[in-house]
């Protein structure tokens, strides 16, 4: 980072991001179609909770030429529609995010996305983490696809409540002490069934990915090879035994039952990237206090964490970026942190006291200003593949058989192998 923000620049910031800030952007509007009459439409498209409609608002009220329509989809369902539309040549948002897990998929398609590059966008490449910004760049380093918005540091979000009444500790430290290990995990788990009959995390899916997300290698090395005998059979296995344990409520992520249990108590425990913290809360806000944020067994690893792309088909190319541009600056980034806990990717922010003293009401005054940021910063992201995100979505389809019991655990293993060699191969 050649220069940090201080807390002067972000009071500049606050009384001018939306309007210095957006002005100072460069290039004329010459592919707006409807941008004859002063009045701009940019839709963004995206998945759960990126914090963005206070900012809309924001945005707005100091560019009264834009109006921006907001579309929170399904997760898988976003990066499909996504890559439909970029093969059909029309349709697609003029910002669309894209998560990393399909980032690789998208970054070899970098002729059908602006090249931020072009915007002037290299001079952000400092103040992200090394890492995070070579995500979305092409092979040869000419085209930057994407900026980052968020990484996807671990922990385990608990219910206090659910905790004590199993008899087990409800203090963060305490119960990060209970399980060091997976294996001491799914003990405890076994411990919290015993005492309560009650399922102990959502679903196995949710506990494949931060597994695997620990792992030094992923579904594929960096010759786009699948390896399903390295991280992803420790996960599977992992994950095989927890459902056998009995410990999985067999939920699937962002539907109504998932999101009912957090409410209901039908699970005491998830994995929780930073990402997750808005959505326990958009959710669940009956139940605040009641949560709090422990260690991730096995220490560290990474789930999840996006970056916003602008597709060449957008017909508001310069007034896109000018919005992109915004939303990664400091002063929005700490915004949509305390608001949703998405994590920013720019790692001089983390010294910030708006984010270093942050600590979070919701989930018992958790220290997740220190507690996500030490996590990002010892990051070492796996290489996640073309076909990343199709290959996770084939194995997850299989941990779901096996806890409808449509499939044996005995034969979920070769089943796995299956569906993500056809994955590999679509």
């Amino acid at each position: 980072m050649k220069r940090s923000w201080t807390r002067w620049a972000r009071a500049v910031a606050a009384g001018t991001a939306g309007l210095a800030l957006v002005a100072a952007c460069s290039g004329k509007s010459g592919q707006d179609s409807d941008a004859a009459d002063g009045q701009v439409t940019l839709k963004i498209n995206f998945w759960g909770d990126f914090g963005l409609q206070d900012l809309k608002t924001k945005y707005e009220a100091a560019n009264p030429n834009v109006k921006i329509q907001l579309n929170s989809g399904e997760y898988n369902a976003q990066h499909e529609d996504l890559q439909k539309k970029l093969v059909a040549g029309s349709g697609a948002a003029d910002i669309a995010a894209i998560d990393e897990g399909f980032m690789v998929q998208f970054r070899s398609q970098s002729d059908k996305f602006v090249n931020l590059l072009d915007k002037g966008a290299g001079s952000y490449e400092s103040k992200y983490l090394p890492w995070k910004w070579k995500q979305s760049l092409s092979a040869d380093g000419k085209t930057q696809i994407g900026l980052g918005t968020d990484t996807g540091g671990l922990a385990m979000c608990y219910r206090t409540d659910l905790f004590k009444a199993a008899g087990l500790p409800t203090e963060r430290d305490q119960v990060s002490a209970l399980w060091p290990t997976w294996d001491k995990f799914i003990e405890v788990g076994q411990q919290y069934t015993g005492k309560t009959n009650k399922k102990f995390i959502d679903a196995g899916s949710n506990l494949f990915n931060p597994i695997l997300g620990q792992q030094p290698v992923g579904f594929y090395n960096e010759q786009d090879q699948l390896q399903m005998e390295q991280g992803p059979k420790i996960a599977f296995d992992y994950t095989i035994k927890a459902i056998q344990a009995g410990l999985s409520a067999n939920l699937a992520s962002f539907q109504a039952d998932w999101d009912k249990g957090f409410t209901s108590g039908s699970f005491a425990v998830l994995a929780c990237p930073a990402w997750m913290l808005g959505h326990i809360k958009d959710t669940a806000p009956g139940t605040e206090g009641k949560w709090d944020i422990a260690a991730v067994p096995g220490g560290g690893g990474n789930w999840g964490g996006s970056f916003l792309t602008i597709p060449k088909q957008s017909k508001h190319v310069d007034e896109a970026y000018k919005l992109l541009e915004w939303l990664v600056q400091p002063e929005q980034q700490i915004e949509i942190f305390k608001k949703v806990g998405n994590l920013p990717s720019q790692p001089a922010l983390y010294s910030d006291p708006a984010i270093a003293d942050f600590t979070n009401p919701f989930f018992s005054n958790a220290p997740v200003g220190q507690i996500f940021p030490k996590m990002a910063q010892g990051l070492t992201p796996q290489y996640l593949g073309k076909k990343n995100g199709p290959t996770r979505v084939a194995v997850e389809n299989v941990l779901t058989r096996v806890q409808n019991k449509t499939l044996k655990p005995e034969a979920a293993w070769a089943e796995a192998i299956k569906e993500a060699e056809k994955a590999s191969k679509s």
